[in-house]
């Protein structure tokens, strides 16, 4: 059963709060870029061992994925060019997040945590990958075991409360299920294309 986590806030909530920060001339691509910011300040705490700053500055720089949508719906500037904006910056600032996990370990001698991290970020690039492919080939992705929500969740509350180590493992066997799970159903959403066209 895919964990689900919310990927929006609550309709009236989510409307509120984008009316609020439009009005102060911020811009849906705005919001994003400062995620990305604060993800990137996130990473650099973690590479100089400051693992509970780190956590909190990048599950406050995550929750900016909600705000951005949000400003987007409230003016009318949603559109195909923020979400893939949006989107990148978002993979972007998790690849740094973990790049720094992985210089983290490093420091600190701890090879196994190295190479957990190096695999925690192969299987949310290709978690991530696989669905941009899918959508490409016509086929809605939003399913799966342990996408974004859940990365960020695990990661965050590791870097918080001591358990890097293990939140790193965690997401690099789970975030690599769920690429091999969506690799499953995007071979099999293809076969059935083809037989129907046959």
């Amino acid at each position: 059963m895919p964990v689900l986590l919310p990927t929006r806030l609550p309709a009236g909530i989510g409307d509120r709060l984008g009316r609020t920060v439009a009005r102060t001339g911020i811009t849906p691509n705005m919001v994003s870029a400062l995620g990305f910011a604060g993800a990137t300040l996130a990473a650099w705490f973690i590479a100089r061992d400051a693992l509970f700053i780190g956590g909190l500055v990048f599950l406050v720089a995550s929750l900016l994925d909600l705000v951005d949508g949000a400003v987007a719906r409230a003016t009318g500037k949603a559109g195909p060019y923020g979400a893939i904006f949006d989107a990148v910056l978002d993979r972007a600032g998790e690849a740094v997040v973990l790049t720094a996990v992985a210089w983290h370990f490093g420091k600190n001698d701890s090879e196994a945590g190295m190479v957990l991290a190096f695999l925690a970020l192969f299987g949310s690039v290709a978690v991530s990958y696989i669905r941009a492919r899918a959508e490409i080939e016509g086929m809605a992705m939003r399913e799966g075991l342990f996408r974004r929500q859940e990365r960020v969740a695990v990661l965050s509350i590791g870097l918080l409360f001591g358990l890097l180590l293990y939140a790193v493992g965690a997401i690099a066997v789970l975030a690599n299920l769920t690429a091999l799970q969506r690799s499953w159903m995007v071979a099999r959403y293809l076969r059935a294309a083809t037989d129907e066209a046959g």
